[in-house]
């Protein structure tokens, strides 16, 4: 049976910030900080817009080939590393860090929104290839964030086993025990067991860094639709970035950019991103620390490293490899080297490439569509009886448990607990009262309205408590409600931000994988629940 899919605004939800349901709905104020509007007229424009700005595609065809060298070439990965090297193929991207197992469901969500966008881009213009391509950001150091996954209701933990600096550099030295433990909670062999735990198993124990191990499993679990892994810790696509770098070091061009935008932003909304004189990291080894100008030097802090401004220069030359974009550059590097047409973020990298568009002006780099990616809320058929027994709709689910309870009581409840006919009834004598008692005595218009307060103050103690009173009497269904909320709202946040996809990956095998590929909409950004009777 196919899943039922049902697509609610993102403003419903009450679960993403007002800049994004703003940027979604093409409020004015946010306007001036994007080329391209959040919808599919804006996409389009960005397509007719792309072949402006041509990328070193030589370079870019080069590195993927190596990178590739030992993965598995599925046919249609083949096919679009050599469509990579015409002029008339285009990216449509996503980025995020190694994390381990791929750490949280957004993560699978991006990539599939990847993949189902370049294919309605090919639909729409047949004359035209669209590759998606998953921008590792490897050179993150995160590992806190970086080296956790959950399975079930189990908290794994990897740190980095003494290791420090880039996490995509690490060995995954140490990880071995955490992957027995977790074979053990996936239970014995079924139909998708083996698979899932070869595939683990070779991308963390067969592999020398979490990089590499990383490119193998989302090669090996998204391969099939041509997505393409790019490592950009690259010494060939650095080299195509030198001439920022060494602006950044000499004239901290971005700092003054990005700040201003942030100023004219924060006028509305709140920043997610703020730039430093130096934007870029020192990476080498162990080693990933921020670079900063003392006096004629400029010094790696934490280390003895220190350079001249001609050493500096010469070095960003030489080994470009060693130097790092941090969060304001990494979008300009990742738009340099890739030809592409749409990059797809979360709320908060929507919210900090809205303060980028200038940044891209200046340095004559095409800025892309902006989109917000796929989040979804996977319901499994238990979870489906509860919320039908509850009738409640996909819509209440999202209401907060306090308010779904109250609706509930005071939709299902035989007594008529609430206050609100009498409350307006006894403002209405408390008002008079306050005009008496101000008659009288002036002086007494503060007392008056004191006492007035204590009053209202305890009707509304009496409704909790006739509220109270009701739940007792529903207790068995408002358990129920609180358990549906807990199970599909994990620590009252969504589910996608604590989940892993093992144990979906576990059930379904490859077919959860089309599952979203099938239901996700990039044309229509809304969010999406998936009901799964299976």
């Amino acid at each position: 049976m196919e899943p039922a899919c049902t697509y609610l605004p993102y403003k419903d939800t009450g679960y993403f910030s007002k800049l994004v349901t703003d940027y979604l709905a093409e409020e004015s104020e946010l306007k001036p900080f994007y080329h391209f509007s959040p919808n599919k007229k804006g996409l389009l424009e960005a397509v007719q817009q792309r072949g402006h700005f041509p990328v070193n595609r030589k370079i870019l065809t080069e590195v993927l080939h190596s990178q590739y060298e030992h993965l598995t070439q599925h046919e249609q990965v083949a096919h679009n590393l050599a469509l990579l090297a015409q002029e008339s193929t285009y990216t449509v991207c996503t980025a995020h860090q190694p994390n381990l197992l791929t750490g949280y469901l957004y993560f699978i969500y991006k990539i599939i929104h990847a993949i189902k966008l370049a294919e309605e881009l090919k639909g729409e213009f047949p004359d035209k290839n669209f590759v998606p391509v998953y921008y590792m950001g490897s050179e993150d150091n995160d590992l806190d964030e970086l080296g956790t996954f959950r399975y079930e209701d189990r908290k794994f933990v990897w740190d980095g086993a003494g290791q420090s600096g880039a996490v995509g550099r690490m060995k995954p030295t140490g990880i071995e025990p955490i992957l027995d433990e977790l074979f053990r909670m996936m239970g014995p062999p079924g139909e998708h067991y083996d698979e899932l735990k070869n595939i683990i198993t070779k991308a963390y124990l067969h592999h020398d860094t979490i990089a590499s191990g990383t490119q193998y499993l989302v090669n090996e679990l998204f391969g099939r639709f041509g997505l393409i892994v790019i490592d950009p810790d690259d010494r060939k696509l650095k080299s195509t970035f030198a001439q920022v770098m060494k602006d950044d070091v000499l004239n901290h061009t971005a700092y003054g950019i990005v700040s201003a935008e942030a100023e004219k932003l924060e006028a509305h909304y709140k920043s997610q991103a703020y730039p430093r004189p130096i934007n870029l990291f020192y990476l080498a080894d162990n080693t990933r620390e921020r670079i900063e100008k003392k006096g004629d030097k400029w010094v790696v802090l934490n280390t003895d490293i220190s350079f001249t401004e001609q050493e500096l220069l010469k070095a960003i030359d030489n080994t470009p490899e060693v130097f790092s974009p941090n969060v304001i550059l990494r979008g300009l590097f990742q738009e340099t080297i890739l030809p592409n047409v749409a990059f797809i973020g979360g709320g908060a990298e929507v919210a900090y490439w809205l303060q980028l568009k200038a940044l891209f002006t200046h340095y004559k780099v095409f800025y892309p569509a902006i989109q917000l990616r796929q989040s979804a809320l996977w319901i499994n058929s238990a979870e489906t009886k509860k919320r039908e027994q509850l009738n409640l709709s996909i819509a209440d689910i999202f209401s907060k448990e306090l308010e779904l309870i109250k609706n509930y009581v005071t939709k299902h409840s035989t007594d008529d607990w609430q206050t609100e006919n009498e409350a307006k009834g006894i403002e209405d004598i408390l008002a008079q009262l306050k005009v008496k008692a101000t008659n009288v005595d002036p002086t007494l218009r503060a007392s008056a309205e004191a006492a007035l307060t204590k009053m209202r103050y305890q009707l509304q103690v009496l409704e909790k408590k006739m509220l109270r009173a009701e739940k007792k009497k529903m207790q068995e269904h408002l358990s129920k409600i609180s358990k549906l909320k807990n199970t599909l709202f994990p620590s009252n946040g969504l589910q996608e931000r604590i989940e892993n996809f093992t144990a979906y990956y576990l059930q379904y095998g490859p077919a959860y994988l089309d599952m979203l590929k099938d239901a996700t909409r990039p044309f229509d950004p809304s969010f999406l629940i998936i009901e799964n009777n299976r």
